[in-house]
Formats: structure tokens, sequence, C-alpha cells
């Protein structure tokens, strides 16, 4: 495996600054849109999301883990249970999104990105299918669970919002894939079993996981599916 580069540091870089002008985005959405906090913040976790497709352009694939690596300290001192209120109030955008929803949301979210990457370095496609029904699926199924639900299963969640969840996740993960087999060796007739399998326990853990969980065991149990499915090859 081939050492880290100068690109490495570029990619790094531009993730950074595509994470903050999403940040910025979003803390602006209710106001501009009209949309709820909580809706702005789904947008804020799908757009996080989408930088999985930037880890197979990384030379030495480990540093591709320095994506998400900062935002979890990041997101721990903008959140209520930070011990310096100062940074919170200056990280205003950001601090409001905490507020909506789980408050350690967006620090689980860090956390299970980066443990994938650390996890799988030369498998990004393991990647996306944790981190792409985090990202879409599971933002499709609280928005339209909210709006449309009917049907209460468990832990407050809904038939219809899991629907969502595994149509939007195995949706948002063949997109992935097949985006990411334009640089990698793969097909994405090889990756269809385990994507389904991946969205189906993607589904199962959004729906039994106590509020705020989701964001940890729906990328790690979604990862593992799909790598044990896909033969761990």
């Amino acid at each position: 495996m081939q050492g880290p580069g100068t690109g490495d540091g570029i990619l790094i870089l531009l993730s950074y600054g595509y994470v903050l002008a999403f940040i910025a985005v979003s803390g602006r959405l209710e106001g501009v849109l009209g949309l709820s906090r909580g809706s702005s913040r789904k947008f804020l976790h799908a757009m996080i999301g989408n930088l999985v497709l930037v880890i197979p352009f990384f030379r030495w694939p480990p540093a591709s883990a320095l994506i998400a690596a900062p935002f979890i300290l990041v997101t721990f001192l903008v959140s209520p249970y930070s011990p310096t209120p100062r940074l919170r109030a200056m990280l205003g955008s950001l601090a409001d999104l905490t507020e909506e929803g789980h408050h350690a949301g967006l620090i689980f979210y860090s956390i299970s990105f980066t443990l994938l990457v650390v996890l799988f370095p030369t498998r990004p496609d393991v990647v996306a299918a944790g981190v792409l029904p985090m990202a879409y699926g599971d933002s499709s199924a609280a928005l339209v669970g909210r709006r449309m639900g009917k049907r209460e299963t468990l832990n407050g969640k809904t038939l219809e919002g899991s629907v969502a969840m595994f149509a939007v996740s195995l949706a948002s993960m063949l997109i992935g894939l097949a985006c990411i087999s334009s640089v990698q060796s793969f097909t994405l007739a090889q990756r269809m079993f385990p994507s389904v399998a991946a969205a189906l326990v993607c589904t199962v853990a959004e729906a039994l996981s106590p509020r705020g969980s989701d964001n940890i065991a729906v990328p790690v149990l979604g990862a593992l599916t799909f790598y044990l499915g896909s033969g761990g090859l």
C-alpha cells in the first residue's frame, strides 16, 4: 500500500470545506425555506453521507478516516454536553442543529463514519453500505414517519417510516455503489444481494434502536451485513 500523498491532503481539506459549507447552509434552511430544524438536520446528515464517494480516490486509504474524525470532537464541543459554552456560541449553526433530535446524534454519526473507514480502509463499498442508509434512509424514515406515519410499531417508529427506510437505503446504496464501481473492480450485480440484506438489517436496526443510538447501530450493522454478504471480497 502506498503512503499518503499531497492529493490525500487536498481531498481532506476539500472534504472539510464541503462539510463546513453544508453546516452553514443547514443552519439557515429554517429561515430561508421555512424548513424545520429537524428537516435541516436530516439534510445535513444526507449531505455528509455523500463523502463516502471521495474515499476511493485516496492514494493511502487509511487517510480517509480523517474526513470525519475531527468532527467527533467538533460535534461534542457544540453539543449541550460541551465544557466550552463560548465555542458552542461561536459555532451557532451546528449548535442549533444539535438541539434537534438526540443531542449526541451527530457525535455518534461522526464516530460510526470514522470507525467504518478505520475497519475497512480499502473497502469503500462496505463503508458506503453502512453510511448511506444512515444518511439517506434514516432521514427519509424520519420525514415520512413524521408526515405520513399512521401505523406505529416500536420505539415510536411507524410502518410507513420503515418502508421508506428500506426503499431509500437500498436505492442510495445502489447509486453509491454504482459510482464506486467505476473506480473499484466490482460490478453492481455482484453487490445486489449484500445490498438488499444490508438495507433490511439497517431497517430493523433503525426500528429497534432507542433514540440516537441508531447513528451507531445502523452504519455498523449495515456495513457488517454487506461485508459478510459479499463474502469479505
